[in-house]
Order: C-alpha cells, then sequence, then structure tokens
C-alpha cells in the first residue's frame, strides 16, 4: 500500500495513509460505520489509486453500503486489473436484490482466474443466491460439489464453509442434518467468525457456554486436541457415499449450477476426496415441487433488469469522481447465516 501513495505528495500520502490504518483498527474494533467516513475521507483525496479503491468498496460492503462498494470494487478492479474481490462483488449484487446478477458473475470468464480460496468464497455465494432464488435443495447441492467440504483437516475456509452447508440444510428444512454440520463449524471456528455456536444452541435448543479457558488451565499448555477425534461422531450420517449422478443431472438442467473450476493443488484435492468416517457431507435427496426455475421470469422483471443495467452504466462512468452518494444501504445478505459472504 506505501508503494502506491508514493503516487502522491508526500504530505497527503501521510494523510490518506493514517485514515486507511484508522479504518483497519475501527474494522477490527467492530465498528464498521466509523471505518467508513474514514476511507470517505481517503478516497476523496486518492481515488484513482487502486488501494484505496479497494479498501473503500470493502470497507462500504462490511458497513452493508452495497452499492457503493460495488462502484468502489469495479472501480479497483479496472485501476489494479485483480479478480480478487469478485466474490465480494457478488454478494454485494445479492445485497441489492439481484441475485440473477451474482450467479451471471459466478459464471463469467473472470471467476475461472480466482484461486482456491476466491473459488470456495464465490461458490458460498452462489448457494446464498441460490436460496434468493427460492431454489434450497439446489442451494445445498452447489456446496456439496466443493471437495473441501469433505476434508476434515482445518482449512482457512472449513469454518466458513462448513457454516454456509448447515445454513442451506436448514433452510431446505433438514433439520437434523443442519445441526450436525453446525456442530462441525463450531470445532473448525477457534476465532468465532461465524456464529455457529449460537445456530447450533437455537436449532437444539442447549446452552453453549465459553469454557475454552476453563479447558487450558485444567489440561495444561502442552495440551493438544486431535480436531478427527473431535470431529468423530459430529458430522451428519451419510445416506450414500456420493451424490446421484441422475439427480444432479436434473439439478444443472433447471437451475444452470455453474460446475467448480479444477483445482490448482491437485494433491491436495485427491487427499480431499477420500471421506473419511464421521466427516462425510449429509447429502440429501432435494424436493423440487416447492422451486421455481430462474428462467421462468416476467416480462415485467426483465424490463426491469433492462433498466438496473442502463442505471448501471451510469454508475460506473462516474466511478472515479471523488465520492459516491449512493450509500444503497440495505440489511446484509444472509447475515448471521452466510456472515457477510466474503
Amino acid at each position: 500500500m506505501r508503494d502506491e501513495l508514493r503516487t502522491l505528495p508526500g504530505d497527503l500520502a501521510e494523510l490518506v495513509g493514517r485514515h486507511l490504518a484508522a479504518a483497519e483498527r475501527a474494522l477490527s474494533e467492530d465498528d464498521p460505520e466509523r471505518a467508513h467516513e474514514h476511507v470517505k475521507v481517503a478516497r476523496k483525496f486518492a481515488a484513482r489509486v487502486g488501494v484505496v479503491r479497494e479498501a473503500a468498496g470493502i470497507v462500504a460492503y462490511r458497513a452493508g453500503h452495497y452499492a457503493e462498494a460495488l462502484s468502489d470494487l469495479r472501480a479497483a478492479r479496472r485501476l489494479t486489473g485483480s479478480d480478487e474481490y469478485l466474490p465480494v462483488m457478488a454478494d454485494c449484487e445479492r445485497g441489492l436484490g439481484r441475485p440473477e446478477r451474482a450467479l451471471d458473475l459466478v459464471k463469467s470468464r473472470e471467476a475461472e482466474r480466482l484461486d482456491r480460496a476466491g473459488r470456495i468464497e464465490l461458490t458460498i455465494v452462489e448457494s446464498g443466491a441460490r436460496r434468493d432464488l427460492g431454489q434450497h435443495d439446489a442451494a445445498v447441492i452447489t456446496l456439496q460439489r466443493l471437495p473441501e467440504l469433505r476434508d476434515p483437516q482445518p482449512r482457512p475456509w472449513s469454518a466458513r464453509l462448513a457454516y454456509a452447508y448447515a445454513d442451506a440444510l436448514a433452510d431446505a428444512g433438514h433439520t437434523q442434518a443442519a445441526v450436525d454440520w453446525f456442530s462441525r463449524a463450531m470445532a473448525f471456528d477457534e476465532d468465532g467468525e461465524t456464529d455457529a455456536a449460537e445456530r447450533y444452541a437455537e436449532l437444539t435448543g442447549s446452552v453453549i457456554e465459553d469454557v475454552e479457558e476453563e479447558f487450558q488451565e485444567d489440561l495444561g499448555e502442552g495440551f493438544e486436541t486431535d480436531l478427527g477425534e473431535m470431529l468423530e461422531g459430529r458430522a451428519a450420517t451419510a445416506e450414500g457415499e456420493a451424490v446421484d449422478v441422475d439427480l444432479e443431472a436434473e439439478v444443472d438442467e433447471q437451475y444452470e449450477v455453474a460446475e467448480p473450476a479444477e483445482a490448482v493443488d491437485e494433491n491436495h484435492d485427491a487427499e480431499a476426496e477420500v471421506a473419511k468416517p464421521g466427516v462425510t457431507p449429509a447429502f440429501i435427496e432435494p424436493v423440487f415441487s416447492d422451486v421455481r426455475d430462474v428462467r421462468d421470469v416476467s416480462d415485467d422483471d426483465a424490463d426491469e433488469d433492462a433498466d438496473e443495467d442502463a442505471d448501471e452504466d451510469a454508475d460506473e462512468d462516474a466511478d472515479d469522481g471523488d465520492e459516491s452518494d449512493d450509500s444503497g444501504e440495505r440489511d446484509a445478505p444472509g447475515e448471521g447465516r452466510d456472515q457477510g459472504r466474503a
């Protein structure tokens, strides 16, 4: 960030840098609105610096200003050429009530250039968009296709992925399987990234107490926990070892579910494909009677989308201005469920 800020005059670079640092501190203190005020000042003085627009977009997203976040991230993408924040952009489309556009980003050529973590985040957003459209069983199958869902080892995405899958199962009416997967998300989520414990307690009527510190005191500093043993017996009992091929074909035809891109690390994928006992995903048989086809869009909806496209083009032309006044504020998509998606 310092390297990019060097394109600014010395005093101005220091001012912008201080506001970005203050914004990061505010986010760490769970105060996205205060962070938003700081990045607005930074953007006012450095609207053509890529990292400043990236920071402004992420903070606006965290604060729930989805139209502003989308505008800033589009500008950052043009300035830097990076597709890193494509999952966040897709989730902003969900926040603006446009899940179809989120699915368009999922299927875009740019999505194929994302790394493993980025593709997983984009798949989580895709699952959420399916749920927004009422396609609850398709949302479950979208996540089932990720080999990382079967991986018993903790990864940076493990907690979020298990949580998203549990949330999709709950929305599809598979309560017991959802309980099992919220339990698995709890085991992965050591930093409290999700509210898996609260969701587990809500579904089971249990009271979850934070006794981690007591355990550490009682067991001593040298105590190590095997995550595989912790998960043993917690995960859902699978009804089958793999998704039925005919069922997948039916879902593909009806919902046009995007196929996951090939993984970068082939060795890791081979390891992840081996479903170990006690951690096999709870595969389900979807019921399609209450799910509508996303392609059955009325003429009125098509006209509305055309109007939104025109408005979006106008917004992009104004992106490089000093400051956007459009906050686009509305409730976060799946907040408390997907955790802000990316």
